[in-house]
């Protein structure tokens, strides 16, 4: 009965799986990792938004390579982690969901004390995180990275995933190549969309081929950057042409944001300035913030289903399946997105406070969330791992 009145709650293939519906937890930074490894806590985190009703729950930020870290305890794939990753799908599966996990590189804004690694990005420019100068990507560099990529992917397969997630948003590496402001190369790697999307692309087929038949393989898509002299939406559209036409991918999750220049364009609502001052553990970061923060956490207002006007220009675009994300609380937002031709919805903050909404909107208990869009949740991975600070029985 509720199924047939909301089509989000029914089975849907999402490449050659399927999903038991069309819900999914969406990646968001645990700091739950120690020594970049899996924690029981992690497992938890996971385990309880599957039982709490979610189609896919999703791993995030799990770095290629070593040098692609932006904490010292963020998991990258290798050998030593996929036992400990083994564990958690198993436990997803467990409770009747699938599992996927978000691979990525953060380039750019690496942390090279995380790795001992100079860290690398298209172009060479000053980052204000790592609080270097990256050097630009080098032949050798994008072969080496291709091949992080598919080992990566054949790990997760190793580890149980069902999915494999590749961030190409938020300013990550692959974001970075299409953003102009951080892709400023003049050769093949740079200039055009087509150009500046080449390596992102070929990511992709990486992954694809680590990954095998067997599993999903998406991307997490940046439709624009959020600020003048980033990527632009018509281009973010023109990019997802590009990866269509290469079969590479399964689905597009449809995002925006640049975390060195636009971060709250990602995330709407307030913005807890003094709790994240408070939390920072580096001291050089924590003081830019306490000097230049209003100027850099700049405030978007929250609306439900705030990337939807750009993800319909997309959705006329291709004929990929489409994931839409962004600020979506309440069950009449994913009938409109069912109705609009997307064929799944993705979460994060809701689930945060409620990891059991899915269900109890299956059940009818509830048609909406309980979040309000107060952005504390973020905050706390560096004080004690990312938890809702309204929900008494967070993990």
């Amino acid at each position: 009965m509720v199924s047939s009145a909301h089509p989000v709650f029914t089975p849907a293939a999402l490449g050659p799986i399927t999903l038991r519906n069309r819900t999914i937890k969406s990646a968001t930074f645990e700091g739950m990792t120690p020594a970049g490894l899996v924690s029981d806590r992690l497992i938890e985190f996971h385990r309880r938004f599957a039982a709490g009703g979610v189609g896919m729950t999703t791993v995030s930020y799990c770095s290629v390579s070593s040098e692609g870290r932006t904490y010292r305890d963020q998991i990258w794939m290798r050998s030593e982690a996929v036992a400990g990753l083994r564990r958690l799908t198993d436990a997803v599966h467990t409770e009747g969901a699938a599992a996927a996990v978000q691979l990525g590189h953060a380039g750019w804004f690496a942390d090279p004390r995380a790795s001992g690694e100079r860290t690398i990005g298209p172009s060479r420019m000053f980052s204000p995180y790592g609080l270097t100068f990256p050097r630009a990507m080098t032949p050798a560099d994008f072969d080496r990275l291709t091949g992080d990529y598919r080992r990566a992917a054949q790990l997760a397969i190793e580890a149980g995933f069902d999915a494999l997630e590749v961030h190409v948003g938020h300013g990550y590496l692959l974001s970075q190549f299409l953003s102009p402001f951080t892709n400023r190369r003049s050769d093949e790697w740079g200039g055009s969309v087509e150009n500046r999307a080449r390596f992102p692309r070929q990511a992709l087929r990486a992954v694809r081929d680590g990954a095998g038949s067997g599993a999903a393989v998406y991307a997490k898509l940046n439709m624009s950057d959020g600020f003048r002299g980033g990527l632009e939406p018509e281009e973010g559209v023109e990019v997802a042409r590009l990866i269509e036409s290469d079969g590479s991918v399964d689905a597009l999750e449809l995002t925006g944001g640049f975390t060195a220049r636009s971060p709250m364009y990602l995330m709407r609502g307030d913005v807890p300035l003094a709790e994240m001052i408070e939390t920072q553990p580096n001291l050089l970061r924590r003081l830019g913030l306490r000097f230049f923060g209003k100027k850099l956490m700049r405030a978007y207002p929250f609306e439900e289903a705030f990337f939807l006007p750009q993800a319909r220009a997309v959705r006329e675009a291709v004929d990929l399946p489409l994931i839409l994300l962004g600020g979506i609380t309440r069950l009449e937002t994913m009938d409109t997105a069912m109705d609009e031709g997307f064929e799944f919805v993705a979460m994060a903050r809701a689930l945060l406070r409620e990891p059991d909404l899915v269900a109890k909107m299956q059940a009818g208990t509830t048609s909406e969330s309980l979040c309000i869009p107060c952005n504390k949740c973020m905050t706390e991975m560096d004080r004690d791992g990312t938890r809702c600070v309204f929900a008494a029985d967070a993990v």
